[in-house]
Parts: structure tokens; C-alpha cells; sequence
């Protein structure tokens, strides 16, 4: 579903992505970890199109969108569920919802489905997104972009100041969602998150990929664990 070869991205004249290259196939969750500031928000910016990447190749179902303005490719079937959740917190759930929905003859997943998934949503259904609890406006995150009908899912720093119970939650609505189909690539600081819920994990540091493997044997590993997450 994502290919992505070699890609140099830069802020400015700050070189970042030093030459990265990993793969995510269909059906499968796939987490990128690492301390904060190598690069891993950058990666998520360069797939989906808001800081594009200098040199290298981004395939996305076989169709290259390395310099492909953002619009268009969420249109292709990328979802994107961004650190902070950025959600519109004037507009109840609902509207935040309708905001983003994108009908189709193959509608996968619409407002039934949605609250379904999420219970505590229809709930709240005409609650400004403010009043929310953190969980809840991740949920509501989540939520946004599955309502625009994806094939694949970008999600950055999901359990981000989630209460356990909360990461438990979200781990559970990955299973749900790659149930459904759906490829996931999984930015996380989260390594027993990562170990519990990705088919594979990669780890970043200073911009380049620097350790590939299953999640378990990343667990196992106790110097790069050490050196790469300081744990």
C-alpha cells in the first residue's frame, strides 16, 4: 500500500529525512518509533503531502505521490490522524464529522459505522468538540478520517496523553480497523503499544531509519532499546 525509496526532506536548509526507506502492505499495522525530534512527524508530513520531500519516491497503491499537493492525495485514499488531533473545537461531533465526510458509491464507513466503533461518540453526538475528554476528542480524531472513506491510515503519537485505559481503547480500535481492511502506519514513543499492536516496527533516529524488525524481537532487544528509546 505505501512504498516509500530513499526520500531527503528538508525545513529550510534543515536537512531532516536523510534517506529513508520502508514499506507498509496491505492489511498490516506497521509503527515507526523513536525519540522525539529525529524526524518521525516530518516522515507523516512528507507521505501526506504538506512538507514534500526533496529527493526519492513515495508510492501509495502503486501511484507515485511524492509532490502531489495533500488534497489529492486524501482523495486517493490516505486518512490522516494528526498529533494534537485537530479537531475544530467550536463544532460539535456531528459537524466535525460532516466536515470531512466524502460519500461514495463504496461508502466503508459512514456515521452508523463510526459510532459504532466508537459509542461514546453518538453519545456526544451534539457536544461541542471542546468539552470533550482528551480520549474522546482522539476518538473523535480517529473518526474524522475514516469518515473520509480511506484505504490507508496515517496515525501520529495516537495514545499521546491517554490515561491507560484510553491506550487500551485505541489499541483495541486498531485491531477493529485492521479487521476492516485497512493498513495502518503507526508513529509511537509507545514501544509495549508498538510490541501489542504492529505486525512490524521500524526505529528513527536522527533522520534515518536505523533498526527494522518484528515487535518482538525489538522487545527482546535490549541495547537498541536502550540506545534508540532510551529505555
Amino acid at each position: 500500500m505505501l512504498k516509500i525509496v530513499d526520500i531527503h526532506t528538508y525545513y529550510g536548509d534543515s536537512y531532516v529525512l536523510q534517506g529513508v526507506s520502508l514499506e507498509v502492505a496491505k492489511g498490516t499495522v506497521v509503527a515507526l518509533l523513536g525519540r522525539n525530534g529525529v524526524g518521525k512527524s516530518t516522515l507523516i508530513r512528507s507521505i501526506v503531502g504538506f512538507t514534500p520531500a526533496r529527493r526519492g519516491a513515495i508510492l501509495f497503491n502503486g501511484q507515485d505521490i511524492t509532490r502531489m499537493d495533500a488534497y489529492k492525495i486524501i482523495r486517493l485514499g490516505m486518512g490522516l490522524v494528526p498529533q494534537g488531533r485537530r479537531i475544530f473545537p467550536s463544532l460539535t461531533v456531528k459537524e466535525n464529522l460532516a466536515v470531512a465526510e466524502h460519500g461514495s458509491c463504496d461508502q466503508r464507513w459512514d456515521f452508523a459505522k463510526i459510532y459504532a466503533l466508537f459509542p461514546r461518540l453518538k453519545e456526544r453526538c451534539d457536544q461541542r468538540a471542546k468539552t470533550l475528554s482528551g480520549g474522546e476528542q482522539q476518538m473523535l480524531a480517529i473518526a474524522r478520517a475514516l469518515i473520509s472513506n480511506p484505504l490507508f491510515l496515517l496515525m501520529d503519537e495516537p495514545t499521546e496523553g491517554l490515561a491507560p485505559v484510553l491506550v487500551r481503547e485505541m489499541g483495541d480500535a486498531i485491531l477493529r480497523l485492521k479487521e476492516e481492511g485497512l493498513s495502518i502506519f503507526l508513529v509511537e514513543q509507545n514501544l509495549s503499544f508498538a510490541r501489542k499492536y504492529a505486525d512490524y516496527v521500524h526505529l528513527m533516529s536522527k533522520g534515518l531509519i536505523v533498526y527494522s524488525s518484528t515487535p518482538e524481537q525489538l522487545w527482546e532487544d535490549q541495547e537498541a532499546k536502550h540506545r534508540y528509546l532510551g529505555v
